[in-house]
């Protein structure tokens, strides 16, 4: 386990991202790069990983974590605290090698990732928002049985994330920025962590939300602070506060981060629908969003389309206009 060093977080090398990849190799989808249609003087790329079996990048975070694990750490089965694509990732790994899986969810989470939650033999838990908060801030639940699989704070779970990096640089090497959805910070600073030394040009920067983007404010401020929360149909990203033991790794490989409106997520949510037929969550297009806000001409940008788990009703409203 690569976890704590001294209480804190350890951020993986680019040697353990590459392990991670030998870890998860045929387990998960290497996804595929594509340019966005219909732009003119700026090139812009879309890393597809609403692609991967579970619909999201998480796919990748938690079949590292289980194949890191030793064996004995895994006897008692797994279980995460999640809105639902990490913890569809853990269902899906954690069935595939015969084990049980504890969910425990927000009480907001949507009822498409419940069900897809169950549909791959996890059990949910649901409880209110600041309760699932604090398991993530405790790293763990004094009530549960298990190994834990953080969906972010775990080295393991960067590592995952971070073979995108080994993919991107690969892909589209010149690349200039890559924008990351933000939700914990995982996979933003795992990419970041592989791109600096293969890619050492690239910026990584972070996409939020403004109904939920407490990173923007606390890397102006050069400290963790606290935003209001506010629940929208942008739900794998966002919450009140950076998580502490995330503000260290964060705050020195990102550049920055790109705050969009939530009119701004809908439409890119429509377009990736009707220009490329793909589907996108709001949080998985909120990387899109902030690169039509923001890239500038000439700039090659590449925007990690995180997950596509979006309530269908909800989808067919974007795409009417509604």
């Amino acid at each position: 386990m690569l976890e704590k060093a001294g209480g804190a977080l350890v951020a993986p090398t680019l040697a353990e991202i590459r392990k991670a990849r030998e870890r998860i190799h045929g387990r998960v989808l290497r996804t595929p790069l594509i340019r966005l249609h219909g732009e003119a003087g700026r090139e812009i790329f879309l890393k597809l990983e609403n692609l991967q079996p579970t619909g999201s990048f998480k796919m990748r975070a938690a079949c590292n974590a289980m194949a890191a694990a030793e064996p004995g750490q895994l006897a008692r089965g797994v279980y995460t605290a999640s809105a639902g694509n990490m913890a569809q990732g853990v269902a899906w790994n954690a069935r595939a090698r015969g084990l049980a899986a504890r969910i425990i969810v927000p009480d907001h989470a949507p009822q498409n990732k419940v069900s897809a939650i169950e549909a791959l033999g996890g059990t949910v838990v649901k409880v209110p928002f600041e309760a699932w908060w604090e398991i993530l801030v405790r790293n763990g639940s004094p009530t549960e049985q298990g190994y834990f699989i953080h969906p972010v704070c775990q080295s393991e779970v960067i590592a995952g994330n971070g073979t995108i990096g080994l993919e991107l640089a690969e892909d589209l090497p010149d690349v200039d920025t890559v924008i990351v959805p933000y939700g914990g910070g995982a996979l933003s600073s795992g990419i970041a962590i592989a791109l600096r030394e293969l890619c050492p040009r690239a910026r990584v920067y972070a996409s939020e939300v403004e109904t939920a983007a407490p990173l923007a404010p606390s890397l102006a401020a050069g400290e963790p602070v606290s935003v209001k929360y506010q629940a929208s149909f942008v739900d794998g990203i966002g919450s009140a506060s950076v998580l502490p033991a995330m503000w260290p790794i964060v705050s020195r490989v990102l550049a920055g981060s790109r705050v969009v409106s939530l009119r701004e997520v809908e439409n890119a949510v429509r377009r990736l629908f009707l220009s490329h037929r793909l589907v996108a969550e709001g949080a998985g297009a909120s990387s899109l969003a902030a690169a039509l806000e923001y890239t500038q001409p000439g700039e090659r940008v590449v925007c990690v389309i995180s997950g596509g788990n979006i309530d269908i009703a909800t989808l067919a409203r974007i795409v009417e206009g509604r």
